[in-house]
């Protein structure tokens, strides 16, 4: 579900009650672990951790207008909340690291798509695990794969 929300916290702000501390705790995790580079926002009506274009000029590629390059966004959907990692979908090595690390970190069968790692038992997130996912590949990395694998 997108959100109208314009800043992070009024984000959390809207959701239920019981998805509150979960997003939160998701978020704090990310801002605390994160490249430096990064930038917290609003993204496509959800939680937003991008490449400014302060550091990246070109931005994403999609649309018309300048949008900044996504790296890792968080939404509260329906039935679950969702985990987007950009480096996942674009880099396998990653991809496959943090499937053999999941079963380390969390009871429950891992729940992916190509970007987006699904919980739907909201208040088990493995925070440990994404917290080492965000120190995984830096910004330069990221530009670097989205340049050569990504960008059309």
């Amino acid at each position: 579900m997108t959100s109208k929300a314009t800043t992070p916290q009024e984000y959390i702000d809207q959701l239920p009650e019981d998805r509150k501390k979960p997003v939160s705790d998701l978020r704090s995790v990310i801002l605390k672990n994160m490249p430096a580079e990064l930038e917290e926002g609003m993204l496509y009506g959800m939680l937003g951790y991008y490449v400014p274009q302060s550091v990246y000029e070109p931005g994403y590629h999609v649309g018309k207008d300048y949008s900044p390059l996504p790296f890792i966004n968080v939404a509260s959907q329906k039935n679950f909340i969702a985990l987007y990692h950009s480096g996942i979908y674009a880099h396998p090595p990653l991809m496959e690291w943090f499937k053999e690390q999941y079963p380390k970190h969390s009871k429950y069968k891992l729940d992916m798509g190509k970007s987006c790692i699904r919980f739907k038992k909201v208040n088990d997130i493995p925070l440990e695990l994404i917290a080492e996912l965000c120190t995984k590949m830096s910004v330069d990395q990221w530009i670097g794969i989205y340049e050569e694998n990504i960008k059309k």
